[in-house]
């Protein structure tokens, strides 16, 4: 996958789509706590990011109070959100690409958004066969999620996750992003088809790019783990 120039614009190429797998779309709600819930077969389920937050060690909740005490709550909140719209914006901007449909913000945020999606794409030429953008997934009606992209990397059926970054990240800061994929993968094996490979792809906001790789046997070690947090959350609840 590919900028190609066509017209003097910029369209992408080289790759093609196999719909191999009937996707389904889950409807989503997220409460005023945050709190997110999947609608499956008229179920709501937790999502994924709902049993990772509740589900977090003390060290980290204690890590998360400190910076929040360190940088005043109101700056917190304006920070996260921040993040959070512009890491929406980009998201949106990678998914209209790949879907062949023109979209343009202006804002200055939406430009940034732009540009950070525009490193993504650049570092995915090793993605030539795409099943699904923004594919809904779940598991046993346990949990559901979203994730941003299946296909193949380097001819290996893959999760693909994006994020953005305020800054540049180390492997044991994002152990997140890790559960993320391993929890997705679960779930594609579970409907549909095996996955052999997880890619997290990361744009910090000064558009430095990183990528973190799972294999097989790092997916495997994170499902372990994974089913140990829904089966912590669900006695939690219960």
């Amino acid at each position: 996958m590919k900028f190609i120039e066509d017209n003097g614009k910029s369209i992408l190429g080289d790759f093609s789509w196999n719909k191999k797998y009937q996707y389904k779309k889950y409807d989503r709600t997220t409460t005023d706590n945050g709190k997110r819930t999947y609608d499956v077969e008229g179920k709501k389920i937790p999502s994924v990011t709902t049993i990772l937050s509740a589900t977090k060690s003390k060290e980290s909740q204690e890590s998360l109070q400190k910076w929040r005490d360190k940088v005043g709550v109101e700056e917190a909140r304006k920070i996260t959100q921040t993040a959070a719209l512009r890491g929406t914006e980009m998201h949106y901007v990678i998914e209209q690409y790949i879907n062949g449909i023109g979209y343009l913000n202006l804002t200055p945020q939406g430009d940034l958004s732009r540009r950070m999606a525009h490193v993504i794409i650049k570092n995915l030429e090793p993605l030539k066969v795409i099943y699904g953008n923004e594919v809904s997934l779940s598991y046993k009606k346990l949990y559901a999620g979203a994730t941003d992209l299946i296909g193949e990397h380097f001819g290996e059926p893959t999760i693909i996750d994006f994020k953005q970054s305020n800054k540049l990240k180390k492997a044991e800061w994002i152990d997140d992003y890790f559960y993320q994929i391993a929890a997705y993968a679960l779930a594609h094996e579970d409907g549909f088809g095996s996955i052999n490979k997880g890619v997290i792809c990361i744009c910090t906001k000064d558009l430095h790019y990183q990528q973190f790789d799972m294999n097989k046997s790092m997916l495997n070690e994170y499902k372990d783990k994974w089913l140990k947090k829904v089966d912590e959350y669900f006695k939690s609840n219960s």
